[in-house]
């Protein structure tokens, strides 16, 4: 099928026909194209195209000009759980520090005023908190309470009774501070987002026949052994577009189907596997052709999903491929070995490519001339009263001439 579909559409470039497959060489890698930049005039000097989604998964978006700041300390817990690390640790140690020096600097003022501080040394004098002779042992009366150590030195006596309320609100503020900054610390330690860090994808996708059907196809695979449950995989196009009545999309998201229909986007991650994208009429691919994919413009977005089996939480990892991480006419090396008793996986080749060949046109071109050639195979089959002259027989006189030789009679013949 392949050989006729390329009858029709002309023989992949860089193969010479007559060649056996094993011993047609690769194909020479095409030069990148010239493209213009992405949103700007034909005037501007050429550059390569901007990502959206980066190959580790991420997102090339930054939010400028955001004037409503006031709605990220609304969600202030989400809002610390998203803040990079080093800034983490800043306002984990901040919270607890400022609140020891708030608290110590008041258990000073409360002694000072009493004049506790003007006292020390006297045993006839009963101080709001024992053995405090300064800032630093308020300090360190601070740290004891909130943290309820108790080394026993310094201790508050029943005769301070703005020493007891104060007490009391210390202990249940540390214990709100030690919930909410242990709380953020915990979640985010435990996100998922370095499980997709053993979510590999293929550095290149491939255009190729798949069942005599032209499919975007690219690989995904898990590095661990430990499974990615319920795991799915989605893709989307990201081109920009101009409507019929002149609106510039920029970033138009467009899905591909990988299978939602069948229920083939739904994973067993065991081994890797390829993704395949059937390129038929409801494809934006449908009428991409191999010299017009080199000379293109997208971006493909893939997203596998799915939840971590060791703690079932949601992973997520991205990847994406721009138009010259297309190869047209390639296919994935097989990676998958039988050993003695299980199944090895060769990582080494996870990669890896081998030219096949494959039609140049577009789905489009390759259908209409499947179609084409079954019409021609239909109309060129002879009847049984063909055969049956061509033997010397005489066929049925009752017969119309539409059924005497198999075509359509014109009117002046019957």
């Amino acid at each position: 099928m392949a050989q006729d579909n390329a009858a029709f559409c002309g023989v992949p470039e860089g193969v010479p026909a007559g060649v056996p497959a094993e011993a047609k060489p690769p194909p020479q890698p095409p030069q990148a194209p010239q493209r213009r930049p992405w949103g700007a005039g034909g005037g501007a000097a050429a550059r390569k195209r901007q990502r959206y989604v980066e190959k580790d998964g991420k997102c090339n978006v930054q939010h400028g000009n955001v004037r409503e700041t006031y709605r990220y300390l609304t969600d202030i817990f989400t809002t610390l759980v998203d803040l990079k690390w080093r800034f983490s640790l800043l306002i984990f140690i901040l919270a607890y520090a400022l609140t020891w020096l708030f608290f110590g600097l008041i258990w000073w003022v409360i002694a000072y005023s009493r004049g506790d501080l003007e006292h020390l040394g006297d045993h006839s004098w009963t101080p709001c908190v024992n053995n405090l002779n300064g800032f630093v042992s308020a300090f360190l009366f601070s740290i004891e309470t909130e943290t309820t150590i108790g080394y026993g030195h310094r201790v508050i006596t029943d005769t301070c009774p703005e020493g007891i309320v104060l007490l009391l609100l210390q202990a249940i503020l540390g214990s709100m501070v030690n919930a909410f900054m242990v709380g953020c610390m915990f979640v985010k330690i435990s996100q998922p987002n370095k499980r997709a860090e053993t979510l590999v994808f293929s550095s290149h996708a491939v255009v190729s026949l798949r069942d005599d059907r032209l499919c975007l196809m690219f690989r995904v695979g898990d590095l661990r052994d430990s499974h990615i449950v319920e795991a799915s995989i989605r893709a989307k196009l990201i081109q920009s577009k101009q409507t019929q009545e002149g609106e510039f999309i920029p970033l138009d998201q467009t899905d591909l189907s990988v299978g939602f229909e069948t229920g083939d986007d739904r994973l067993f991650l065991v081994s890797p596997l390829i993704i395949s994208h059937e390129i038929d009429e409801r494809s934006p691919f449908w009428d991409v052709s191999r010299g017009q994919l080199e000379r293109d413009d997208f971006e493909i977005v893939v997203i596998l999903e799915g939840m971590v089996e060791a703690t079932g939480m949601t992973c997520q990892a991205r990847s994406s491929y721009l138009a010259d991480e297309v190869l047209w006419g390639h296919r994935f090396t097989p990676l998958l070995s039988l050993e003695e008793g299980f199944y090895e996986v060769d990582y080494g080749g996870f990669h890896h490519t081998v030219p096949v060949p494959t039609p140049a046109c577009s789905a489009r071109q390759l259908a209409a001339a499947a179609a084409r050639r079954d019409a021609h195979l239909y109309w060129s089959i002879p009847s049984r009263l063909d055969e049956a002259a061509a033997a010397g027989g005489e066929g049925d006189p009752e017969m119309s001439p539409r059924e005497s030789n198999g075509t359509l009679a014109s009117p002046e013949s019957r």
